[in-house]
Order: C-alpha cells, then structure tokens, then sequence
C-alpha cells in the first residue's frame, strides 16, 4: 500500500509539473490573453477537468514554480538551527534554495520571472504569493524563537525586498548570471548600513 501510494504521488506531481511546464511554454510563445486553460490541458496531454484537479486557473498553472519556492524558502528557514539569528536564518535559507535553483540554465524559471512582471493578471498573482510568503516566514521565524515585537515583520519585509531586487536583477540580465550570486550581493548590500 505504502509503495502504491508513493507512485500515485510521483505520478500526481509528474502531472502537475507537465501541466505547470505547458503553462509557461504557452504563456512565453503566445502570450498570456492569448492562452487558455483548455490549450494548457492539450499541450500536456490532460483533459481540462484533470487540470482542474491541480490548479483553479491559468495564473495558477503559470507561477506554480513560484509555490514551491514559496514552500522551499519557508521550510528551509525552519530547517536552521533554533540559535542561529534570524537574518542569519534567512540568508543561509535563500542560499541553499538558490543553490538548486536560478541558474543560468534555469530558463523556466527566468521565462516564469519575466512573464510575471510583463502581464498585469501573473504580476497581482506574484504580489498575493509575496503577501503569502511573507505571512510564512514571519511564522517560521516566531517558531524558531520568541517574537521580539514588530522584529520579523521588518526582517522580512527587508529580506522580502532584497530578493525581489535579485530577481529583477537576474530577469533583466537574463539569468546570465547565479541568482543566488546577485542575491548575496544585494543582501550584502541591504546589510552594510547596520555593520561597522
């Protein structure tokens, strides 16, 4: 049973990714008005009500990849020993994310990057998965130590902001560089007031 439902799980996230991956080829060769849910189901060779079963809209399907960073960066920050500060935490966190992603070889993720920023309907999506985000790891840090006031809501929004530069950064030099390269330079940068 437990084998059968590993399967069932590697064949339900192989789907997810087919479908998210058709989304954003879609979305990149023909534009975002242009493309419909019915044409992403096709182009990863699942009915629409299949799609339906893994993600409510196009916008959705398109950032899928921004989620499971989402989910990654949050995870990696509770990962981190309990001792360890919290913008410590953080940047180790985003280190060992951009670690495995944002690569200059990492062109869905660049295409993902720059289609959110180009389309008003992905780029409000991308702003409610911050808002998220930021939720997340305000909690994560609190459930690695005691809350020290309005503390890790500043910590991350700063932390937040850098990364939003390096990703800009890396979309408009197209990914020729390590995002994770451009985002300790501008985490750095963001630190050097606050150090002697």
């Amino acid at each position: 049973m437990d084998r059968a439902g590993g399967l069932r799980e590697r064949k339900k996230e192989e789907t997810r990714r087919a479908v998210h991956a058709a989304a954003v080829r879609l979305t990149a060769e023909l534009g975002y008005e242009q493309v419909t849910v019915e044409a992403i189901a096709e182009a990863a060779n699942v009915s629409r009500r299949t799609f339906s079963n893994y993600f409510s809209c196009k916008e959705e399907a398109v950032l899928h990849g921004e989620h499971v960073y989402m989910r990654s960066l949050t995870q990696a920050v509770l990962d981190r020993p309990e001792d360890e500060g919290a913008w410590t935490a953080l940047r180790a966190a985003a280190r060992g994310v951009y670690a495995r992603w944002g690569r200059p070889t990492d062109r869905e993720g660049w295409a993902r990057a720059k289609l959110a920023r180009k389309h008003p309907a992905l780029l409000a999506r991308l702003l409610a998965n911050h808002a998220e985000l930021a939720r997340d790891l305000e909690r994560a840090l609190g459930e690695r130590r005691r809350p020290e006031g309005v503390r890790p809501a500043v910590l991350v929004a700063v932390f937040l902001a850098c990364l939003r530069v390096s990703l800009q950064t890396w979309t408009e030099e197209e990914a020729a560089r390590d995002l994770a390269e451009i985002a300790e330079e501008v985490l750095d940068e963001a630190e050097a007031p606050f150090t002697p």
